[in-house]
């Protein structure tokens, strides 16, 4: 289990780091910004941005720790799970890690009221619409065959069901 929570946070550091701590860091420090919003606006800004930022981290830590505990392996593509994980947010939505990540992303654009932070969100947002469906789709299909297909047609890839999905063979009913 030490090794894979030492995977789980390269894993982390490299991937979502990257995307959400790194670039928009890189972005605030290059593009310093005065915003001519008003201090009201300002402040409703940080209250949503700080909101969205904390949702996507609810999300982010649940999806690592469920990859960790159930699916044996990590969020990366390098490193991916052993197994099949349609368990807690999994059973509502089929990307909770880039929904998460992209919530974050967003709140951040909110919280600096920046520009630039919003193109990074809608750049990193495009890239997963076209790379998911593309790629890690197909890869999943391939790793687990019918199982995914049936999670795949009950389950919506970004916009969550109102009621959890209960796999026909499971029997841990208590998760709902």
């Amino acid at each position: 289990m030490k090794g894979l929570r030492w995977r789980q946070v390269c894993a982390v550091a490299i991937l979502p780091g990257t995307v959400a701590v790194i670039v928009p860091a890189v972005i605030l420090c290059s593009r310093p910004t005065v915003s001519p919003l008003s201090l009201p606006l300002r402040l409703g800004l940080g209250v949503i941005g700080a909101a969205l930022i904390v949702l996507g981290l609810a999300l982010m830590v649940q999806t690592i720790r469920l990859f960790s505990s159930l699916g044996e392996g990590t969020l990366a593509p390098w490193d991916p799970t052993q197994k099949l994980v349609v368990r807690g947010v999994y059973r509502f939505v089929r990307n909770p890690m880039i929904s998460g990540v992209l919530s974050i992303l967003l709140g951040e654009a909110a919280l600096f009221a920046s520009p630039a932070l919003l193109w990074w969100f809608v750049a990193a947002a495009a890239v997963n619409i076209v790379y998911i469906p593309l790629s890690e789709e197909r890869g999943l299909e391939r790793r687990f065959g019918d199982d995914y297909l049936a999670y795949k047609r009950n389950v919506p890839r970004w916009i969550p069901r109102l009621k959890p999905w209960i796999p026909p063979r499971d029997d841990t009913r208590e998760e709902r």
